[in-house]
């Protein structure tokens, strides 16, 4: 369940440090993972690094003024990302990059933690940034925790909900999908499911932005305000993209019990 997040100017800065400071802790995990060759000694796990991050807090201070629930969760998702790994189900964990990979998680989320504020506005506390708004768009029920990420200079909170179990009509009924690029989602029976983009005004204003930034100068900050806009532009087009292909799927989940693509 992933809504759009609106931290102040304040809590912005103080999401920017919790996001560098789960950066720093995977990177210092993989880095000491990497350090491992045949005849050393086993690269810690995560107990070890907890016991390390814990002494960490207590010799540098800029580290200590971190949340260290977000420290911990960062050493708990890259012990997590290594036994995907090893379970062949992922790939082999990577750096993260600051600019590319901006977010952290938190965990032990309470019902008290979010909370409505009107029809279109609710609020859920955040370590060290406080209460921060984000947009309701659907109620949240049952989330234990949730993970705040940046991506093209806007902020989403993502609540880890189970989610309801759809029910089919019942009568053991097929329908068969298929993908395309004209119509994007077409049916058995008949029933077609269009996927929006951008609109015209939109588009145009993308193809303005591309031009411009092959004329600007590789490096320069304005150039980097163009593509701020360009990646603004395609976070848009995949969220209504992704939206809408959950809404078809759903209701296609109503209609019969099975697919066939």
């Amino acid at each position: 369940m992933r809504y759009r997040l609106y931290p102040t100017t304040s809590q912005t800065e103080l999401l920017t440090r919790h996001c560098a400071d789960a950066r720093y802790l995977w990177n210092l995990a993989l880095e000491q993972w990497n350090w491992w060759q045949p005849g050393r000694r086993p690269a810690p796990g995560y107990l070890e690094q907890a016991r390390q991050l814990t002494e960490l807090r207590a010799a540098q201070v800029w580290v200590a003024e971190g949340s260290q629930m977000v420290q911990q969760q960062a050493l708990r998702d890259f012990d997590q990302a290594k036994r995907n790994f090893f379970g062949g189900t992922h790939h082999l964990p990577t750096w993260r990059i600051k600019g590319k990979d901006e977010g952290f998680r938190i965990v032990s989320l309470k019902p008290e933690h979010v909370r409505r504020l009107n029809r279109h506005w609710g609020q859920v506390f955040i370590p060290k940034a406080g209460w921060v708004r984000f947009r309701w768009s659907r109620p949240v029920k049952g989330a234990k925790s949730y993970r705040v990420t940046l991506k093209a200079g806007q902020w989403h909170i993502a609540f880890a909900v189970k989610p309801t179990p759809i029910r089919g009509p019942g009568d053991g009924s097929i329908m068969g999908i298929d993908r395309g690029v004209v119509v994007p989602i077409a049916c058995s029976d008949g029933t077609t499911y269009a996927v929006p983009g951008l609109g015209s005004g939109e588009a145009r204003n993308l193809k303005r932005l591309q031009r411009k930034l092959a004329r600007q100068k590789k490096g320069s900050g304005r150039r980097g305000q163009t593509k701020a806009h360009i990646a603004s532009l395609r976070a848009t087009e995949a969220r209504r993209r992704r939206d809408a292909i959950e809404k078809a799927t759903t209701h296609l989940a109503r209609r019969c019990d099975f697919f066939r693509i």
